[in-house]
C-alpha cells in the first residue's frame, strides 16, 4: 500500500497540499482559489469532486480562499476547531459542511488518523497536524512564531514534514517597504518562523525516520529558496542528517508528488523503508 503526498503550492499568498491513501483524499489548507485549487489537482491528474475532506490549521485567507468555492459548491467536508469554524464564517458566506474537532484531539477521515496540536500564531485557534498513515506519518507546520516544548515533541514523529521557513531576518530587517508594526508581527513569538529558527527545530526534532522536509510559506520579498535551503542544509552538514531530503515548495507550481511506501517487517527487519 502506498501514499501519495504533494504539496501543490506554498508562500504568503497561499498555502494548500494534498494527500492521498488507498481511500482518502485530503486537501491541508485550502488557500488558493477554487480555480487554481483545480488546475493544481489535474495537473497530478486528480480533480476536487474527489475530496473526502478539507483540514484547516487556521483562518487566514492564504489558507482558506479556496473554501468559498471547492468546499462549498462540491459540498466537501471541512475539518478546523470551533474558533476558526467561527471565524471562517465571518469570511465565507456559502454554507460549509463544518466537521469540528477539538484543539489536541485525535479524530479519523477514513484510513487516515488526524492529531492536531496548538501553535502560536495570530490567529483564533491555530494548529499543526500530524497525520498518521499506513506509509508513514505527515507532519504539518506551516505558521507559527516561536516552537514549543510540545510542537517540537510531537513534530519528533513524522516521516515527511512541512516546516515553515518564512523569512531571512537580514532580509526582513533591510526591508523598506513593511512598516515597522508589521516586521514586529513577524518577529514576534506569535508570527512567523525565519530560515535560523526553522534550522533550531528541525535539529531538535531530527530523527533516524525523518525522510524528507518541505520548506514552505517562504516570503516573496524577505526569503528566497537559495537562503531557505542553505540554512536548513547547512544545519542537516553540522548534525551528520544526511538521510534527510530537503525541498523547497513555491508559490506558483505544485512539487512532485512523493510516494511512501509502507514498511514491511521480516525477522526484525525493515525490508521496503520510506
Amino acid at each position: 500500500m502506498s501514499v501519495r503526498f504533494t504539496p501543490l503550492g506554498s508562500g504568503s499568498a497561499g498555502n494548500c497540499s494534498y494527500l492521498e491513501t488507498d481511500e482518502t483524499r485530503l486537501l491541508i489548507d485550502a488557500g488558493f482559489s477554487g480555480r487554481q485549487i483545480r488546475k493544481r489537482l489535474e495537473s497530478i491528474g486528480r480533480t476536487p469532486e474527489r475530496l473526502d475532506g478539507i483540514l484547516i490549521s487556521h483562518e487566514h485567507s492564504d489558507h482558506t480562499q479556496g473554501l468559498g468555492t471547492i468546499a462549498a459548491k462540491l459540498g466537501i467536508p471541512v475539518y478546523c476547531n470551533r474558533l476558526t469554524r467561527e471565524a471562517i464564517e465571518d469570511q465565507v458566506r456559502e454554507p460549509l459542511d463544518f466537521r469540528i474537532f477539538n484543539t489536541g484531539s485525535v479524530f479519523e477521515i477514513g484510513d487516515l488518523a488526524v492529531e492536531n496540536f496548538s501553535v502560536p500564531h495570530d490567529a483564533q485557534d491555530p494548529v499543526g497536524f500530524l497525520i498518521r498513515t499506513s506509509a508513514g506519518v505527515i507532519g504539518a507546520l506551516t505558521d507559527l512564531g516561536h516552537a514549543t516544548r510540545h510542537i517540537v515533541e510531537r513534530a519528533r514523529e513524522a516521516n515527511v514534514l512541512l516546516l515553515e521557513c518564512n523569512y531571512d531576518r537580514e532580509l526582513l530587517e533591510r526591508d523598506t517597504r513593511r512598516p515597522w508594526s508589521i516586521k514586529q508581527r513577524i518577529l514576534s513569538r506569535h508570527g512567523h518562523l525565519s530560515n535560523d529558527d526553522a534550522a533550531d527545530l528541525l535539529e531538535q526534532v531530527l530523527h533516524p525516520d525523518l525522510r524528507r522536509v518541505y520548506l514552505v510559506h517562504l516570503s516573496r520579498d524577505c526569503n528566497s529558496p537559495d537562503l531557505a535551503r542553505r540554512a536548513i542544509e547547512e544545519r542537516l552538514r553540522r548534525t551528520d542528517a544526511t538521510h534527510v531530503t530537503v525541498e523547497t515548495t513555491a508559490q506558483g507550481a505544485p512539487n512532485d508528488t512523493f510516494v511512501l511506501q509502507q514498511t514491511i517487517v521480516a525477522d526484525g527487519q525493515a525490508l521496503l523503508p520510506l
